[in-house]
């Protein structure tokens, strides 16, 4: 790559792996893919200067700094400069934090990393907001999450920590990490401590409370996969007895399952919706092996499957949150006598259900 190049890859920076230049890219990669959360992109200004202070022209103080300028001395404005400002200054911020080996884990240092994230952003930085809030969610259909009141912000910010502080993930299985871990994060969100650039903040302070209990984070998850992390929270804590929807963690756990775990789901916003066309409906799980892979490997173990347990693992594996009873429609037969040949997958270790019936969903073991 040469510093003529104006468009920056940052995929083969960390490909090339050299140390500095990889931990660089990585940090601006992430901070510049989490601006998607609020449908913000950064300029190719923006751009430019990232690849000067990777390559070590430039520190990251000194990048902020350009940027600043740069909106500061345009004397030709464009319709959304403002958008870009915005896009440009956060991410700098954000990497300048991504770069730190700083944390504190507390309501005050949440707060806090709120300023540093939108310094020179908003005037409100760092500040809890002291007013209630509703926002429409495309995926809710215009519906919106209750968040928290505004009087009770930092008393339940106390609370969900010091429990997260309590916890052991000492000896737990990888199953209930996950579900803990979407649950503490998705938690802190719904409480909605700012008037804006909650789902920004609750996402570099997740990297950082991650990197500070020893996971190794794919940065680039949340790089590629920010609005649907957003989505994802946003089903997480959405309830609605009357449409017979329920809060669906699922989601995000599967976020968390490619973040830390290396698995594939596949993380597409449309399988968030809470009424999917049938199109969009269809979830395959590339989880944590191949569909085929996974039948032929029982094949090749020993384990003689029935065509009907052929079926199942080939449902499972693009629809896990498949019910028995549309199982049973797929094959043909009555609920009771599917609920049985589950039970006898799951004898034999083929499957396992992984959360509530309701809201859980299925995987595959071997």
């Amino acid at each position: 790559m040469t510093k003529d190049n104006k468009y920056i890859d940052f995929d083969e920076y960390i490909r090339q792996g050299e140390p500095g230049k990889k931990e660089k890219a990585e940090y601006w990669q992430t901070a510049i893919g989490l601006q998607a959360v609020d449908g913000l992109k950064t300029s190719d200004y923006l751009k430019e200067t990232a690849r000067k202070h990777i390559e070590g022209d430039i520190d990251i103080d000194q990048a902020r700094e350009l940027i600043k300028s740069y909106y500061q001395s345009k004397s030709v404005r464009e319709p959304d400069d403002n958008e870009k400002q915005e896009a440009d200054k956060v991410s700098a911020n954000i990497t300048k934090i991504l770069s730190s080996e700083t944390f504190d884990f507390s309501s005050n240092g949440i707060i806090s990393l709120h300023r540093r994230i939108f310094e020179g952003v908003f005037n409100h930085a760092g500040k809890v907001r002291d007013y209630n809030i509703t926002k429409k969610e495309w995926v809710l259909e215009g519906d919106t999450v209750n968040y928290l009141n505004w009087e009770d912000l930092q008393r339940a910010l106390d609370y969900d920590l010091e429990q997260e502080r309590k916890f052991s993930y000492k000896g737990i299985s990888h199953d209930v990490m996950i579900a803990h871990i979407a649950s503490f994060v998705s938690g802190i969100w719904q409480i909605h401590a700012f008037g804006e650039g909650n789902t920004r903040t609750t996402a570099v302070f997740t990297i950082l409370y991650l990197r500070h209990i020893g996971f190794k984070v794919n940065n680039e998850m949340f790089a590629n996969h920010s609005w649907y992390f957003r989505n994802a929270l946003v089903r997480a804590n959405y309830k609605n007895a009357v449409k017979g929807i329920d809060y669906s963690p699922v989601y995000l756990e599967r976020f968390f399952r490619n973040l830390l775990l290396g698995e594939q789901w596949d993380l597409r916003n449309r399988y968030l919706h809470i009424n999917p066309t049938q199109e969009w409906s269809v979830q395959p799980n590339l989880g944590r092996i191949n569909a085929d892979d996974g039948i032929n490997d029982g094949i090749n173990d020993g384990i003689n499957l029935s065509e009907n347990e052929r079926k199942i693992l080939s449902h499972i594996s693009k629809i896990p949150a498949a019910t028995a009873v549309q199982m049973a429609e797929m094959l043909g037969v009555k609920a009771r006598q599917c609920e049985r040949i589950l039970a006898a997958m799951k004898k034999k270790g083929l499957i396992e259900r992984v959360g509530a019936n309701k809201n859980g969903f299925w995987k595959i073991c071997k």
